[in-house]
């Protein structure tokens, strides 16, 4: 995961020159060599996809049927999950699914079946055609959807069951998206908030869809949690160190409202914001250049003074898990934790010309949801996607 994280991100910065994005990956590469081997041939659990090549549950539950088609227009059941397709990865036992519509958004829902979202704006392919990040975010109760509308230029939220949409007032350029894209929807999908990297001179927004007003806020960090009234705000970024920032006061938009920041002294994997509205769920990130892909114990943080609470080891875990993700609170005491289990590489196992993989083959996902009073985790489901930023549960995303 930080791996992953730290090439998209150091490719954003370094590289917003679309033409040299498989080479900052490959510098990347050669320069970080924490390098998780997305390789068809290292890894662990790719898996061989049917005709839909989509998100796989357990066998106790709905299988994803073959694509619909589009999006109706109305009388969609509530979403189970959303991923993201490009269509060349490397060659492997995990192929493109069959129609693939490459950087389009599919959304699943509960009962598995599956649509494009094709008013969303698609994604341009990494390597292929330059550099552009279309997100799209899932409402807690899975009854929405946010995105980025091709045909308005800017943010748009859908009720899937009434089909009513909910247009963003101010148009928000193309270029804005950046390379990573960071995008929340509120449960009752008033606000959407949107961040990315690179920053350049273009601010993060926090969006009322209701008053249509934007606020702007700091780029580079990623929204994690929203009061219900959207007067405050938590952030978290890993760069160069992991942190944490809350803002409160954000309206009237004019405001500049009270900013609290913490630099923490480890690095951490966060959740979203806990329902008490004050806590996130931690990962100690142990990973180093000869070891990566290792996790330390779970805890509870204060998201004003950086506190934790008495850490826990994790249990439950199939024992080659080598990568964890934070999702949606499940209730008070459990968190979705999304995870894969690919061979990671030390530094000294990577050749120094190993070309670059842009398009991942696609790769299981289990989800498991971790108890954060015990550490025990229980499983929930399995899915398939190429990576983390690829696929997206309802609720406010943990820090990707």
């Amino acid at each position: 995961m930080t791996w992953l994280r730290d090439v998209l991100v150091d490719l954003a910065d370094d590289s917003p020159q679309v033409d040299l994005a498989e080479r900052t990956i490959a510098a990347h590469d050669r320069r970080r060599r924490t390098v998780m081997s997305h390789l068809a041939a290292a890894m662990i659990v790719v898996i061989a996809l049917g005709v839909t090549a989509a998100v796989r549950l357990l066998p106790d539950e709905p299988r994803e049927a073959a694509a619909q088609g589009d999006l109706p227009a109305r009388g969609v059941e509530p979403l189970s999950h959303a991923y993201k397709i490009f269509c060349k990865p490397k060659k492997g036992k995990a192929k493109a699914p069959s129609g693939c519509r490459d950087g389009r958004w599919r959304v699943v829902t509960r009962s598995g079946k599956a649509y494009y979202v094709t008013e969303a704006l698609p994604s341009l392919s990494p390597g292929r055609s330059g550099l552009r990040d279309s997100p799209l975010a899932i409402s807690r109760d899975g009854r929405k959807i946010a995105y980025y509308s091709a045909k308005e230029r800017t943010f748009q939220v859908r009720d899937l069951a009434s089909g009513e949409k909910t247009t963003a007032a101010d148009k928000v350029p193309e270029g804005w998206l950046g390379s990573v894209s960071r995008l929340m929807l509120s449960d009752d999908g008033r606000f959407v908030a949107f961040s990315k990297v690179p920053d350049f001179k273009d601010p993060a927004l926090l969006i009322d869809m209701r008053a249509r007003v934007v606020r702007e806020l700091p780029n580079r960090w990623a929204p994690i949690g929203l009061s219900q009234d959207g007067a405050t705000i938590t952030l978290a970024q890993y760069s160069p160190n992991s942190q944490l920032r809350t803002i409160t006061n954000l309206w009237p938009s004019s405001s500049a409202g009270n900013s609290t920041s913490i630099i923490l002294p480890k690095s951490y994997d966060f959740s979203p914001l806990a329902p008490d509205g004050k806590t996130v769920a931690v990962i100690d990130d142990r990973s180093t250049a000869e070891k990566p892909c290792r996790y330390g114990d779970l805890a509870l943080m204060d998201t004003l003074t950086g506190k934790k609470r008495k850490a826990t080891a994790i249990s439950g875990l199939p024992p080659d898990v080598s990568q964890i993700s934070l999702r949606t609170w499940l209730s008070g005491d459990e968190v979705t934790a999304l995870t894969t289990s690919v061979r990671c590489r030390p530094i000294s196992e990577v050749p120094d010309d190993e070309p670059a993989v842009v398009d991942p083959p696609y790769q299981a996902m289990t989800a498991y949801a971790l108890n954060v009073r015990t550490g025990k985790a229980r499983k929930l489901a399995t899915y398939t996607a190429q990576n983390f930023f690829s696929i997206v549960l309802p609720g406010p995303p943990g820090a990707l």
